[in-house]
């Protein structure tokens, strides 16, 4: 049914592309049941690995779903999640577009915050971040703390989609935070940037300034960006590793 796969894209792309083509096209149609992981491996030439991981991307795609004891089937179509593998198959390109769109949705969310963040949730913003000290001196990555603290922004705002929205996209993101903040723990100086970067968008909040909280969180973002430029090949070709939780969690 299937050719095998071959060339420099990530196999794991590769092969979750060609069965999103088959049921985009309705060639897999609506129920129909997708081949076993052995026919995967047998048709494509790939490992059970490399099919299992592109089995997960659609799951979390919304494209199929698995049935204990029966097998993997595709679902009814919809509006599918967003699909943050399909655009670029290079680790960097997709982590620097990640920072992209946090950029613009974390700027305005600071934004507003400012102007309506009540103590409560100014009280809940410091205590996200002394949750990331915190995790960072106990020798862990800090990434759900960090992603807490851009949550208890967005939530401060009072706009319902604006808190769907960032939560939705912190869970899309997760994988491209995780790479940023693992790139930052490479550097003592990077670490204490991220922290003050961090206080800085805090502290304008704190202080009603809308422009300034704006400025400082769109900053911390093109901050990130320079030093994930500044990264070597060597921790990119270790990122591959990390990459493989760019897909929402389920």
């Amino acid at each position: 049914m299937f050719s095998k796969v071959s060339g420099p894209v990530r196999l794991a792309d590769q092969v979750a592309a060609i069965l999103s083509e088959e049921i985009e096209s309705g060639r897999l149609a609506e129920g129909d049941q997708l081949p076993t992981e052995v026919a995967l491996v047998k048709q494509l030439g790939v490992s059970r690995t490399v099919v299992r991981e592109a089995l997960s991307r659609l799951r979390n795609a919304g494209l199929i779903e698995p049935r204990q004891g029966l097998g993997v089937f595709v679902l009814p179509r919809r509006t599918r999640p967003l699909d943050l593998e399909a655009e670029t198959a290079d680790t960097k390109a997709r982590v620097l577009q990640i920072v992209e769109v946090r950029r613009a949705m974390d700027g305005e969310a600071a934004c507003l915050a400012a102007t309506r963040a009540t103590p409560r949730d100014l009280a809940r913003m410091r205590q996200a971040l002394d949750a990331i000290d915190s995790a960072v001196a106990a020798g862990g990555d800090g990434v759900e703390e960090d992603l807490a603290f851009h949550r208890s922004i967005a939530e401060s705002t009072g706009n319902a989609v604006m808190v769907s929205t960032v939560r939705y996209l912190g869970e899309v993101m997760r994988g491209g935070i995780r790479i940023t903040r693992a790139n930052e723990a490479r550097r003592d100086d990077f670490i204490e940037a991220v922290r003050q970067e961090h206080h800085a968008i805090l502290a304008a909040i704190e202080a009603g300034d809308a422009e300034g909280a704006r400025a400082a969180a769109r900053r911390h973002m093109e901050h990130a960006a320079s030093r994930l430029q500044d990264a070597d090949d060597g921790f990119w070709d270790r990122a591959e590793d990390l990459d493989v939780d760019l897909d929402p969690t389920p």
